[in-house]
């Protein structure tokens, strides 16, 4: 008998850009944010349930409309001690910059597939920016994928922080 699955829940949905093709859930442990899904776009939109969560959307939406301004909200991130490493690091590459899995594996003294693992791992994509780190010889991976909707996000994601410069 297979294991159930969990069920989110979401403290807020919104609709991401058109380029994305996606929803946007949000899920909150106390004050800080602790999960950004990509969710279909048959999921409802679902308005933000407290102050905080209107501070997230607000923040995500002013990503989207000027992606070079930095977000300052909490982040509740639960992960092993090497992940969280990877992704303090990825907090602090600009948008509209890249670096390559290696290139990452080097500064932190691992290999290039342990940081692809990690970044695998993020529960907050977009807010830790693992789209920025690409292979040595293209896009990489997203989410865990090679193709299909998920790399069209990561695609979608380097092109609009590329173009607002």
């Amino acid at each position: 008998m297979a294991a159930p699955v969990a069920v989110r829940t979401y403290a807020a949905i919104l609709a991401a850009p058109l380029g994305l093709h996606a929803k946007l859930g949000v899920c909150l442990r106390q004050e800080a944010v602790c999960g950004l899904d990509f969710l279909s776009l048959r999921h409802a939109d679902l308005a933000p349930a407290t102050i905080f969560a209107q501070r997230v959307v607000d923040q995500l939406l002013r990503y989207f409309a000027h992606p070079r301004q930095p977000f300052s909200i909490p982040l509740s991130l639960h992960g092993t001690p090497f992940q969280q490493r990877v992704w303090h690091a990825l907090l602090n590459l600009p948008a509209g910059a890249t670096v390559s899995y290696g290139m990452l594996a080097t500064q932190l003294a691992t290999g290039a597939r342990a940081v692809g693992n990690a970044c695998r791992a993020n529960p907050v994509p977009i807010i830790v920016p693992c789209h920025r780190i690409v292979a040595h010889n293209g896009l990489g991976g997203y989410s865990g994928a090679i193709a299909g909707t998920q790399l069209g996000i990561k695609r979608w994601l380097l092109e609009h922080e590329r173009h607002a410069g």
